[in-house]
């Protein structure tokens, strides 16, 4: 059966808001709601996901190629930090990801693919070398 959901998803949305706010709770789509409600989770830990790799790829590539170290790769690391920061702030809950060893393994192989891609490169250590603290520092660059 099609619905609302299933067509555009951005109008069920909205039409799910109104029925919310008017309490009309015998016409809320709940199941979708609820599922709704985890991606938004699963979502956040992916950006989070996906800014540490980032983070990550920029400190290999800056600590095994020393010689191509820039202005630009800076940027990209302070950036990633200052976001990263600034996500953990705004949804506090995603630290419990930072010390989920499956989850950070997964990341740290997105960032050894990315720096292997970006570097040609294949050199980098199996298992990240730094603590988080230091990664996250705002002063820390591998030497």
């Amino acid at each position: 059966m099609r619905t609302l959901y299933n067509d555009d998803i951005i109008a069920w949305a909205n039409e799910q808001a109104a029925l919310l706010r008017a309490g009309r709770w015998s016409e809320i789509d709940v199941a979708h709601i609820a599922e709704e409600i985890e991606d938004v989770g699963k979502s956040e830990r992916r950006e989070l996901a996906s800014r540490m790799a980032v983070l990550l790829a920029h400190l290999l590539k800056w600590r095994y190629q020393p010689g191509r170290r820039g202005s630009s790769w800076q940027r990209t690391i302070r950036e990633q930090r200052r976001a990263i920061g600034a996500h953990l702030r705004e949804t506090p809950s995603l630290k419990t990801a930072l010390a989920d060893p499956n989850w950070f393994e997964g990341v740290w192989a997105d960032a050894v693919a990315k720096a292997t891609d970006e570097t040609g490169l294949d050199v980098f250590p199996h298992d990240c070398p730094w603590t988080l603290e230091q990664v996250l520092g705002p002063d820390f660059y591998p030497e």
